[in-house]
């Protein structure tokens, strides 16, 4: 029981941030549950919670999403997850979460000085994120950081942001549950803890998404802004730390 409502809490907070944001679910998640469970079920089950969350955001975005910023991002995956997995094999995935913390912290920095113009980037920048994210995501399970980047770099708004994001997470994460499912990963214990998160799932997401509603574009880019300088932070103390170990 003690487990379950755990869980749910821990689910209710990376929803939220997610609901707000548009990230953050495994980022927040992930770490936490692997706590509690195995770390193979913990996978699966935070995909399995993207999923749902992604699926609703993805519903109430879905006017926001242009086919011609998505396909690029998604193209571009589509080789970079096979050379991220070569990429792993000649490279240790502590020097890759440096280098990512570095490069993360480094653009979080930049972004913070207000030096950051928001002009729109060539589409052909757009291949290179999603090749980049597919890269990290075949390496180190990260795709997310080089699409946060791309998209907080265009002059859109921020239901144009939010709902790039979540039409390219949403539709990697419907691949990676099936890959999921038909290698029988969705196990029972992974169920299980599926149903123990999904209360905070939902009122987790509610609150997320009803703080964006009343945020505007400028503290949403600050509200990213600060995601990413976090999340650097955590992949270069966590490579650092396993590298010094």
């Amino acid at each position: 029981m003690f487990e379950a409502i755990l869980l749910s809490c821990i689910a209710g907070f990376g929803s939220f941030t997610q609901g707000l944001a548009g990230v953050g679910v495994v980022l927040v998640a992930l770490p936490l549950m692997a706590l509690i469970l195995d770390v193979k079920t913990v996978i699966v089950l935070v995909n399995l919670l993207a999923l749902s969350i992604n699926i609703v955001l993805g519903v109430h975005l879905f006017k926001h999403m242009r086919a011609r910023h998505l396909i690029p991002l998604l193209v571009g995956a589509v080789p970079g997850i096979p050379a991220g997995v070569l990429v792993l094999k000649a490279v240790s995935p502590e020097v890759l979460q440096i280098l990512l913390g570095l490069v993360l912290l480094g653009y979080a920095g930049y972004a913070l000085s207000g030096l950051l113009s928001q002009r729109e980037t060539r589409m052909a920048w757009a291949y290179v994120a999603g090749f980049l994210g597919g890269c990290l995501g075949g390496a180190i399970t990260a795709s997310g950081p080089p699409i946060i980047i791309y998209t907080a770099l265009q002059p859109w708004t921020k239901d144009r942001i939010k709902a790039t994001m979540i039409g390219f997470f949403l539709i990697t994460t419907i691949a990676i549950t099936a890959m999921h499912a038909a290698t029988g990963m969705i196990t029972p214990a992974v169920l299980s803890g599926y149903c123990s998160a999904l209360p905070g799932l939902a009122l987790g997401l509610w609150g997320g998404m009803r703080c964006y509603g009343r945020i505007s574009d400028t503290v949403y880019r600050r509200i990213i802004t600060y995601l990413l300088l976090i999340l650097g932070i955590i992949l270069l103390v966590k490579g650092l730390w396993h590298t010094l170990a």
